[in-house]
């Protein structure tokens, strides 16, 4: 483990220095490479879907798992969106002169070895990988056993690009040692490693956060709210909600709870509950809801629970202040959202929520790197610091201080 880490800080300078047209084109390589490996890659994926359903886990992990030609190519355009995105090292970020005619600058750079734990998607990484390269930085990739096939079918096309571009294999790597004693080791060598990334169940992250030397920005769970305002337009309403819990709901990007306004529950919740049952969702609610419509009676271990499966929880709430109040209490600082046609409702809202993504009028589902424009993302961060919500490129980075003097001496 150490000799491999030592092996990944060495290459980190060699992938720092890259200018950009060469890493534009050898991400372009990759996304060839991608494509051209498909039937390899699914051969491979058919192996660890073998072992998922043998093993019965849940059905949204499997989808999760799951790779045919169509999302190959979906990663391989990741890939090429990545590249094609400005670099973000080198990147002035202020700069200003100083009383002692000292101009100082603030510039991006990378932030070195990142390792990320992750589960279930193999798209993870090629899509980490490329984050990390196009940064400036080395990616080290601890997947799930679940993905192990997957995993190493894809990280080794990607590492034959580097090869064949003479560059060190270690800049994308799987961790040689995936078992538990593996990751308690990586997450104490900060000697080598920078920065740990953690994406999965709630059990792990605790762990990381709780036992790692090496600092960590969180990929926590996703429970997500879409609060439906009084003054609300109800059939956008509906087609918000269904959209963020219905479309994809194993993601944490989901909503997990829906909180409706008292003054329209009467006649949103009908609507609402047929919708949702048109979806087959599965739903919860407190005793005012269950007054309006059919659902079990849901507890704070409900509105507490990040499914990720079709179930909802709902609530009905007496203004935005109490919708406010239970987002803060219940939610994990992911994404929260307001449906409403009230202006000053929309920025109390966008104002008071404490959380990474905050929405008005639009489904929490757009929390993601490519929505946002970043080709893809590495996770979405719950921290404060240094990074959150999606994070791209430009959070692969941190900055140092250019000072450029002419002989100046501090007196």
């Amino acid at each position: 483990m150490e000799q491999f880490l030592a092996q990944a800080k060495a290459s980190a300078q060699v992938v720092a220095s890259l200018d950009n047209t060469t890493k534009k084109r050898i991400l372009n390589e990759m996304a060839d490479a991608l494509v051209a490996g498909t039937k390899k890659i699914i051969a491979e994926n058919k192996k660890d879907l073998k072992y998922a359903r043998e093993n019965k886990l849940e059905s949204a992990m499997i989808d999760r798992l799951m790779l045919d030609e169509k999302r190959i190519g979906g990663m391989a355009q990741s890939l090429r969106e990545i590249a094609m995105l400005k670099d973000p090292v080198g990147r002035v970020i202020e700069g200003w002169v100083n009383d002692d005619n000292l101009r100082i600058e603030k510039v991006a750079v990378p932030i070195g070895v990142v390792a990320t734990i992750y589960e279930s998607r193999p798209n993870v990484t090629s899509d980490v990988g490329a984050l990390c390269f196009k940064s400036g930085n080395v990616a080290i990739l601890k997947g799930g056993k679940e993905a192990q096939h997957s995993n190493a079918a894809i990280a080794a096309i990607l590492q034959d690009v580097l090869g064949a571009n003479g560059l060190p294999v270690e800049i994308i790597s799987l961790l040689p040692d995936s078992s538990r004693e593996g990751v308690a080791k990586l997450i104490t060598m900060d000697r080598y490693v920078d920065l740990i990334i953690p994406r999965g169940g709630e059990a792990l992250i605790r762990y990381i956060s709780q036992n790692s030397s090496v600092p960590v920005v969180k990929h926590d769970k996703g429970l997500c709210h879409t609060y439906i305002h009084s003054a609300a337009d109800l059939d956008m309403a509906v087609e918000i909600a269904i959209n963020a819990k219905c479309q994809r709901p194993g993601v944490c990007n989901a909503m997990e709870t829906l909180l409706v306004d008292r003054a329209i529950a009467s006649h949103a919740l009908p609507r609402l509950y047929a919708a949702f049952n048109e979806e087959e969702t599965q739903m919860w609610g407190d005793s005012e809801v269950q007054e309006i419509i059919e659902v079990e009676l849901a507890t704070d271990k409900h509105y507490d629970t990040e499914w990720l499966a079709n179930i909802l929880n709902i609530r009905i709430v007496a203004d935005i202040d109490e919708a406010i109040a239970h987002i803060t209490r219940f939610g994990s600082g992911h994404s929260e959202a307001i449906i409403t046609g009230d202006y000053a409702a929309s920025e109390k809202f966008l104002n008071t929520v404490d959380a990474a993504c905050v929405y008005v009028n639009a489904s929490t589902r757009f929390t993601d790197g490519g929505a946002f424009g970043f080709g893809a993302e590495v996770g979405i961060s719950t921290n404060k610091l240094h990074a959150r919500g999606p994070m791209g490129i430009n959070e692969l980075t941190t900055y140092k201080f250019k000072i450029y003097g002419s002989g100046q001496v501090r007196g």
